[in-house]
This record gives C-alpha cells, sequence and structure tokens, in this order.
C-alpha cells in the first residue's frame, strides 16, 4: 500500500501539469511572444533589482525557518552558514521537483546528520519548518481576507460563488487569525501537545513562536514582491492585491502536487489579475520562476553536488582505520 502512495501523489502532479497547461494554453492564445519580451525589456533595471532584493529575502527567511526548529530543538552548535546553505539547498530542490519526488527531509537528513542530529530530531526539525511556513500562509491570508473580503472575486472563475462572497471571505479571514490566535495561546499557557495519529507535536516555547510569527510571513512577503516590482508600476498594482494572488497561487500550486507548480501557479495568477495586460503579467512570472525557482536550483545542484563530493572523500579517507567511530549513514539519495 505504501508503494501504492508514493506513485499516487506524482500521477496526480502530472495530470496537474497536464490540466492546467491546457487551460493557460487557451488563456494564453494569441499572445504573441515578441508582446512579452517588450515587457520583460519595459522593466526598468533598478525594479529587477529591487526584485533579486526580494528573492534574497525570502530564501533568508527560509534559513531563519531551519534555524527557529534547531533552536526549538536546543541544538546551537551549528553554524548560521551551514544552516543557511542547507535550507537554500533543501527549497530549491523541493520547490523545483516537487515534495513527492525529492522530499526535503532527504537534504536535511544528509546535512544534519553529519552535525549530529539524530534522525528524530531531523524529522521534528521537518515537521516544525513545514508548519512554520503554513502558519505564515494561513496568518497573511486572514489579513488580507479581514482587509479586503473583495479579493476572491478575482478567482470567481476558480472558486464556487459561496466561497467569492465577500461576507464569507472575511468569516473565513477572521477564521484563518483565529487559528493563529490559538495557536499563540497553546505556547503562551503552556498547553499539552497535540497528538494526530502517532505524531506528537508540542507547542513552542514563546520566544521561538514570535520568531516564526516573524520568519513565516517576511518570506511570503519576500516571494510575493519578486512579482510586484517586475509589474508595471503604472498600473499601480497594489501589493495587498499581488499578495493574496500570490497566497492563492502558490497554494494550489502546493496542492496541486505539480512539480514547481508548473502550470497551476500561472493559470491562477493570470486568472486573477484581469486588470493587467497578459504580457505584463506572464513577464513578471518568467521573472518570478527565474529569480525564485530556476536560479536557485542551478545553485543547489552544484552544493549538493560538492557535499557528496567531500563526503565520498570523508568516507574513503576513512576506511578500514582503526577508531574512526560508526560508519556514515548510507545515502538516501541513491
Amino acid at each position: 500500500m505504501k508503494n501504492v502512495r508514493e506513485f499516487v501523489w506524482p500521477v496526480i502532479g502530472l495530470l496537474a501539469v497536464g490540466v492546467s497547461g491546457w487551460l493557460l494554453y487557451r488563456e494564453l492564445r494569441g499572445l504573441s511572444l515578441d508582446d512579452v519580451w517588450e515587457s520583460l525589456k519595459a522593466v526598468p533595471p533598478h525594479r529587477y533589482l529591487l526584485a533579486a532584493l526580494s528573492t534574497l529575502v525570502a530564501y533568508g527567511a527560509l534559513a531563519w525557518y531551519d534555524r527557529i526548529a534547531l533552536l526549538h530543538l536546543g541544538v546551537r552548535h551549528i553554524s548560521w552558514f551551514f544552516v543557511s546553505v542547507t535550507s537554500f539547498t533543501t527549497y530549491a530542490l523541493s520547490h523545483n521537483i516537487g515534495a513527492s519526488v525529492f522530499s526535503g527531509a532527504v537534504v536535511r537528513y544528509r546535512a544534519y546528520s553529519s552535525k549530529g542530529l539524530s534522525a528524530a530530531q531531523i524529522a521534528v526539525l521537518v515537521a516544525l519548518c513545514s508548519f512554520t511556513f503554513g502558519l505564515g500562509t494561513i496568518l497573511l491570508g486572514g489579513v488580507v481576507l479581514t482587509l479586503d473580503p473583495t479579493l476572491l472575486h478575482r478567482l470567481e472563475d476558480l472558486l464556487p460563488s459561496v466561497l467569492t462572497n465577500p461576507a464569507t471571505a472575511r468569516i473565513v479571514g477572521f477564521v484563518l487569525l483565529a487559528f493563529v490566535v490559538l495557536y499563540v495561546a497553546g505556547s503562551i499557557l503552556h498547553l499539552p501537545p497535540l497528538v494526530v495519529r502517532k505524531a506528537k507535536l508540542e507547542y513552542p516555547r514563546p520566544a521561538i513562536l514570535w520568531r516564526q510569527l516573524l520568519a513565516a510571513p517576511l518570506e511570503l512577503l519576500g516571494a510575493a514582491g519578486i512579482i510586484f516590482f517586475v509589474l508595471p508600476s503604472h498600473l499601480e498594482p497594489s501589493f495587498v492585491v499581488v499578495l493574496a494572488v500570490f497566497l492563492a497561487s502558490f497554494s494550489a500550486a502546493l496542492v496541486s502536487h505539480a512539480p514547481g507548480g508548473l502550470g497551476v501557479f500561472e493559470l491562477v495568477f493570470l486568472t486573477a489579475m484581469p486588470d493587467i495586460p497578459k504580457p505584463d503579467v506572464l513577464a513578471a512570472l518568467i521573472v518570478f520562476r527565474v529569480f525564485y525557482l530556476l536560479i536557485p536550483f542551478a545553485l543547489s545542484l552544484i552544493v549538493v553536488l560538492l557535499f557528496e563530493r567531500a563526503r565520498l572523500a570523508q568516507a574513503w579517507r576513512g576506511r578500514g582505520q582503526p577508531g574512526d567511530g560508526p560508519p556514515l549513514p548510507p545515502s538516501p539519495l541513491v
């Protein structure tokens, strides 16, 4: 049964890519590549620089996720540089290939086990990082829906009308914020851990909680900023609108299990931004994929190769020598 589940999500992801690709083709029929290229050339250099800085903010916040989880575990001996490189590599690979195919847990296991962390500690770290991301999405989603419940009107072609109703949208926003409030209360009041099947989730200490509440939104704000700065400024797209559409598009891409959210992310974003010319929106999405996905992906492959080469050299030097300690853990990359 476990082997069946391992194939189900990749199949679902590929189907999502196929369906969204077909819908995206219908959405972009008649669009000239020259128009998209002109939109890319029309972006001022300083706005490309701002988009690049937004990328650094996003990946810096992702590194903070790992650091927060390590502090929760009481682990302080691992340097910021090692944590940052590990986090960068983890997210660059999982964002592009998809968590169902190349789990971030694999990269973290290889890296943090070399620093003495146990499999159980790494499992907690992975779970807390995932929860921190979810917390940021819930928090920002609640804020934008509470401030402007009409935002879901932009998705009326993709969502049931009951959800795009402003009254319903605001209720959803309040529910999302209530979840965050309950989580904060659980931490402050030291409530007993939540038990889901065999997993036990302990509320973090308040010092960890506040870091989560800062790091999680920061990553999403940085990622949305990449697109915001590339969109034409003369059309004055509100950052709140771009953020709301980004949250919806990124969430849909994650739920679809499509590798890199390919097609799904673009379809939702284009549908939700009818007030901006499609060539301009598509140009911004291309820049987002290059800055946030493709460049980090290429760099992460180099990091993985260098790390595994160093581990292999270490294993070869210690081969057959007495007193070298236990053997290195087998690589889950093969």
